[in-house]
């Protein structure tokens, strides 16, 4: 069995390296054929060997000179945007976004992630909207700053700010008690 399987797929590959045969009809048309007519006077075509690339060898490894590149331009603009600076953020629930102005276009291997009071927070993203979700009230602050991979190549500047939340248990927001109804004279 698994000498017949070997044959027909020897048989197969036969037309590939077929030779093929030029000639002139009686019209005086050129024509090509893998088949020689009979009677016919034809000439073998010598095809040309196959193109061939070889890849050439780069100057330096490619994870050196992406490291030079990000190292030799830095961005010329990274701050954050959309954040009030004299009066206090409204967020009722905690949840803001901010925006992140960015020249030139943020590279396709670099990602942006913000620091909340200097530490990291959220996941990497490559969109330049970046969202706070559940935000203590008070006084913050936020930068962005440029990864690659895990470690981070540039950093904006901190902006403070301060985040206003509504307190639910201030007597000011309840509802106004109803009126009293009057009691019966006796």
């Amino acid at each position: 069995m698994r000498s017949l399987l070997i044959c027909l797929l020897l048989s197969m590959a036969l037309p590939a390296a077929a030779q093929i045969y030029t000639y002139t009809d009686a019209n005086g048309n050129t024509v090509f054929t893998d088949q020689p007519p009979e009677g016919q006077v034809t000439e073998n075509v010598e095809l040309p060997a196959t193109n061939s690339v070889s890849m050439p060898v780069p100057s330096q490894p490619a994870a050196a000179s992406a490291a030079t590149t990000e190292q030799a331009a830095p961005y010329s603009m990274l701050q954050l945007t959309d954040i009030p600076s004299d009066e206090a953020l409204r967020a009722n629930n905690g949840t803001f976004s901010v925006g992140v102005a960015i020249e030139p276009r943020l590279a396709s291997n670099h990602r942006l992630r913000l620091l909340l009071d200097g530490k990291p927070y959220g996941q990497p993203s490559n969109v330049p909207r970046l969202q706070v979700s559940n935000a203590d009230r008070g006084e913050h602050s936020l930068a962005v700053e440029v990864l690659s991979g895990e470690s981070s190549l540039q950093q904006s500047a901190t902006v403070n700010f301060t985040v206003q939340r509504v307190n639910t248990s201030s007597p000011a927001l309840r509802p106004p008690a109803p009126p009293a109804k009057p009691k019966p004279a006796p």
